[in-house]
């Protein structure tokens, strides 16, 4: 007898049974009172559902360290029957979680592809004044953006959307926290542990992208892409070879210091950030 044919079974089971489960609707999660003057966080979504999908640490500084985490919907979907359903349920998973909403257009952007930059700079630029326009307006200590090579040709057109509009902005200093869903980082320098209490939430939120998960129950699988990224980030991050880090559920990142010119890094080495300590201490 396999003695692990029991395990393998109750994690097909549970994501079996979690197709039963309500989609959305759920009274808004526990949050802090943020207070008026709290550093902000920005996120660039590539999509509705990246800010709940790739959101953990987004949500830990919220909690933990009472920051304004705000939201940005680049795109709101490649189909313009969808648009309006789609920032509907983004709406719903941002109240979900208590995140701001800031759009960069009523629709979203379109086309915000790597193609369009190199082929078509005067529509390339009008994206850039738009996502200029967002950070002038809220001054982010942290920038949340997807690293360039992760593979979906949006979330990799988001990445560089938002580093040129750092480079037009010339004047603001932050932190770049790039983040990874479709195409693995190569590189990252941050682990960060969630409990599972968060991973729950983020698993609900995410249920709020509807008719997005209907096509495909990723939300079912959240948790199981959080163990892998702790199996795989306690040594990309850790060193090959070290002993893993006791993490249930973890993300990878690279988290970098935007300089007011250009991205530099400003630790040696990777970190850990187990769920005992403050976010905020990355970005003290």
């Amino acid at each position: 007898m396999n003695p692990y044919a029991d395990l393998v079974s109750g994690f097909a089971r549970l994501v079996e049974d979690g197709r039963s489960l309500p989609l959305g609707g759920f009274p808004p999660a526990p949050r802090p009172q943020i207070a008026p003057d709290a550093p902000k966080a920005l996120f660039f979504a590539p999509h509705p559902d990246d800010e709940t999908t790739c959101g953990g640490l987004a949500l830990r500084l919220l909690r933990e360290a009472k920051w304004n985490v705000i939201n940005a919907p680049v795109t709101l979907g490649s189909l313009p029957e969808r648009k309006a359903a789609r920032l509907k349920e983004l709406q719903g998973a941002c109240g979900y979680l208590g995140f701001g909403l800031a759009q960069l257009a009523p629709n979203g952007l379109d086309n915000v592809h790597p193609a369009t930059r190199a082929k078509d700079p005067s529509a390339w630029s009008k994206k850039v004044e738009a996502a200029v326009k967002i950070l002038a307006e809220h001054r982010p200590r942290a920038v949340f953006l997807p690293h360039e090579l992760d593979w979906n040709s949006t979330h990799i057109g988001v990445h560089y959307l938002v580093m040129d509009a750092l480079k037009a902005m010339t004047d603001l200093k932050c932190y770049l926290v790039e983040t990874e869903f479709w195409g693995q980082m190569q590189s990252p320098n941050l682990l960060v542990e969630y409990s599972t209490e968060e991973v729950a939430e983020l698993v609900a939120a995410t249920s709020f992208h509807a008719g997005e998960v209907r096509r495909n129950p990723y939300h079912l699988l959240l948790p199981a892409w959080m163990q892998d990224n702790a199996r795989r980030g306690s040594e990309l991050v850790g060193g090959q070879g070290q002993a893993a880090a006791r993490f249930m559920f973890a993300q990878v990142h690279r988290l970098r210091r935007w300089n007011g010119n250009q991205a530099e890094d400003y630790f040696s080495g990777g970190r850990l950030l187990p769920s005992a300590a403050n976010a905020a201490s990355l970005f003290a």
